[in-house]
């Protein structure tokens, strides 16, 4: 019988890494429900101080928003069938760290997504993962095998 996935998409923003995997996944007739954080930088900043009131201190709205932002991130995630995360080289993606630990602490699978040249600096998060994926594609073939069991 055929199910839905749910998977998340968490880590970097700025480049173009989860429409690859969605368009990918679409073409590849996979039943995938996607699903991650808000990607627009400004709205997840400013969502604690626009909604609950400013702060006269930076530190206090990153905090108001972060913790916005976790009642999202943990409930998608405790949500998903699979939590693929991606760190890129340019930016610390410290939220993804935290996504792809916390996705492992409640046996959800993850699959890392980075380039080769970060291997060293994300071998704690990688060994946790299921799977380790250079690119976007390659989540996709991941994704299909698990899910219709073809390569």
């Amino acid at each position: 019988m055929a199910q839905t996935w749910t998977v998340y998409l968490s880590g970097e923003i700025h480049t173009d890494w989860r429409e690859r995997i969605v368009e990918g996944s679409r073409a590849a007739g996979l039943d995938i429900d996607f699903v991650g954080p808000v990607t627009e930088h400004d709205t997840s900043d400013d969502c604690g101080v626009a909604i609950l009131g400013a702060e006269a201190d930076d530190f206090w709205k990153d905090q108001k928003g972060s913790r916005m932002n976790a009642i999202r991130t943990r409930t998608l995630i405790e949500r998903s069938d699979v939590v693929v995360v991606r760190f890129g080289d340019k930016y610390r993606q410290w939220n993804a760290a935290f996504d792809a630990g916390y996705a492992a602490a409640l046996g959800t699978p993850t699959i890392t997504l980075h380039d080769p040249s970060l291997n060293h600096a994300l071998k704690e998060v990688d060994g946790a993962a299921c799977a380790v994926a250079e690119t976007p594609e390659q989540v996709v073939r991941v994704l299909t095998y698990v899910i219709e069991g073809t390569l």
